[in-house]
């Protein structure tokens, strides 16, 4: 489990294609502390942790990761938001991510807006009853504040922080990312779905 607070932004350092993707991900975070088999959330999906060398690791992706997410469009050099997973105890400074990615969202639309940047997203069809304003969503894996929804369109203000700190800063119209619904929006609208 993750908050969506990133906490470095690595890179794609090399890929292999296979039955399964490996991705090696250059980051800060100290690779000798990172066992084999530890969780990383890397732009919203957690992954499993198969190898690690200096100053990287590598994590494996699946054809049912590849299928809901960004992962395949990935390329040596591509910015990789990371988070470790959550211990109990720690603070929770953005909402529970799961890093279980349900779709991939398109950005529509950037514009300055005071000292910050609204970006627009449009979301899959079936995932927009799970979006609401003042609901959380977690995009590349950071987690964030819905401002306004419009049919299968959804807002978001992002600050100079958040901007510098993760792949936003250079996110433009056009590109995509996985984006991950709110865990309780999920489990709300499926107790609703049996009970009626």
């Amino acid at each position: 489990m993750f908050t969506g607070i990133i906490t470095d932004v690595g890179y794609v350092r090399r890929l292999r294609r296979g039955e399964l993707l490996d991705l090696t991900i250059a980051t800060v975070f100290d690779t000798s502390a990172i066992p084999l088999g530890a969780s990383i959330a890397c732009s919203g999906a957690c992954l499993t942790v198969v190898a690690v060398e200096s100053a990287a690791f590598t994590v494996q992706a699946s054809v049912e990761t590849l299928t809901r997410t960004t992962l395949g469009e990935w390329e040596e050099g591509t910015p990789v938001n990371l988070e470790k997973p959550l211990r109990l105890g720690d603070e929770l400074g953005g909402h529970l991510v799961l890093g279980h990615v349900d779709g991939v969202a398109l950005m529509v639309e950037r514009r300055p807006e005071a000292e910050s940047v609204r970006f627009v997203f449009e979301a899959p069809e079936e995932l927009t009853p799970f979006i609401a304003p003042k609901g959380s969503v977690a995009l590349d894996g950071v987690s964030l504040t819905i401002n306004e929804v419009a049919q299968n369109r959804f807002g978001v203000n992002i600050i100079p922080h958040t901007l510098a700190c993760t792949n936003f800063g250079a996110l433009q119209a056009g590109q995509r990312m996985n984006l991950e619904i709110d865990l309780i929006a999920r489990y709300v609208a499926r107790l609703l779905r049996q009970t009626s």
